[in-house]
């Protein structure tokens, strides 16, 4: 008599289109026991995939027999693994490109039957209907996602990793020069976020970490600011995170920082006794932050970046975003010669890479200027 398989080892049947089929009981991402059937043109194939199925069910990792649909396994990833462990700006912004373009394009794929074809067919669609940088941005959310699922031994492979990102047009960077920037400290010197447009124009914070900024922060007598907080506006509300990529950073406070933020010391105690001193008024908020309303709540991000366009318009000068601000910083840096691991440092970039697309971008007229060099020399030859 042929011996008899042991319980849990499954079974091999030939089936009648010639293919061979095993059938194990495996374990399932609920806890329960379901049969899973693999098929192979010969039955040395069908046995190999047989004790793959039995090697998995013994490490404890579960097999669904089903693969679960894009449109079940991507607002489970947002809900149980970005939500927990991501910051909610983060999470925000997967979430919506999950709701608007993931599962209304991709949701009625399973993630064992996702292939090349579908996400590059996905992507080139989007990209018509919207711009290369959505495109851009739902590979990336997707790429992340089905990360998740190999980590999980959902699926073996991640096929999005395999699909060229689209390429969008890359706009060039014109921060001010040397000359306009300090025209916009001089028509800027009677604001009351004064002190803020030289934190952004000398240290290149970002609009979040000026907002976020506390005194507590700030050492004015050893001229050191540490930036380990911003603020942010989300679902209509203030709140207080973590820098961006979470890099907190201690740097030199400028000497021309000092005398803005002394004073802005002042005018704030001045408006937290008025606020105290009006009985019939909201009173002080202490919260601790440098710029604040009459209040003491911290201003909004938004009013920072109009007090700023507004003062660059007033004084004549082409309007930037308070951000390129930040890029100039690193520009001014880069040309006086401070080394890139320093400029990356100052203005916390999480990879060094985009410090070295400001210093190439120097470099490259600093290389004009010894060009220039080059041909009035040669031309006192002649």
């Amino acid at each position: 008599m042929a011996k008899r398989n042991p319980n849990g080892a499954g079974t091999i049947t030939k089936r009648k289109d010639g293919r061979y089929q095993a059938a194990v009981y495996v374990l399932q991402p609920d806890g329960t026991r379901a049969r899973k059937y693999a098929y192979g043109h010969t039955w040395t194939e069908c046995d190999e995939k047989r004790q793959e199925l039995i090697a998995k069910d013994r490490r404890g990792v579960p097999t669904p027999t089903r693969s679960a649909k894009l449109s079940e396994w991507l607002p489970y990833w947002l809900d149980n693994i970005v939500k927990p462990r991501r910051k909610l700006s983060t999470y925000d912004k997967y979430e919506a490109q999950v709701r608007l373009h993931l599962i209304p394009g991709l949701g009625t794929r399973r993630l064992e039957t996702l292939s090349v074809q579908h996400v590059r067919r996905f992507l080139a669609g989007l990209e018509k209907r919207t711009t290369a940088a959505t495109a851009k941005e739902a590979h990336r959310v997707l790429r992340t996602a089905l990360t998740a699922a190999c980590r999980d031994e959902l699926i073996s492979r991640n096929v999005v990793s395999l699909v060229e990102a689209p390429h969008p047009e890359t706009h060039e960077i014109r921060p001010w020069s040397l000359a306009e920037t300090l025209e916009f400290l001089e028509a800027a010197r009677g604001e009351s976020l004064y002190a803020a447009f030289v934190l952004a124009i000398t240290m290149g914070l970002r609009r979040g970490e000026i907002v976020g900024l506390k005194w507590d922060q700030i050492d004015l007598d050893n001229r050191a600011l540490c930036v380990s907080s911003q603020t942010q506006r989300r679902r209509g509300v203030l709140y207080d995170d973590d820098p961006k990529g979470r890099r907190r950073r201690t740097v030199p406070l400028p000497a021309m920082c000092v005398a803005p933020l002394r004073w802005q010391r002042m005018k704030q105690a001045e408006a937290r006794r008025r606020a105290t001193a009006d009985k019939s008024g909201p009173g002080w908020q202490e919260n601790g932050y440098v710029f604040t309303t009459r209040t003491g709540r911290p201003i909004e991000p938004r009013n920072l970046y109009r007090a700023f366009t507004r003062v660059a318009s007033d004084a004549g000068l082409r309007v930037i975003r308070l951000h390129d601000a930040r890029h100039g910083c690193a520009t001014l840096l880069t040309a006086a010669g401070v080394p890139p691991r320093v400029v990356m440092e100052i203005l916390g970039h999480s990879q060094i890479s985009i410090t070295m697309d400001v210093y190439t971008h120097v470099v490259q007229d600093t290389q004009r200027e010894a060009i220039s060099h080059m041909d009035r020399m040669l031309k006192r030859k002649r």
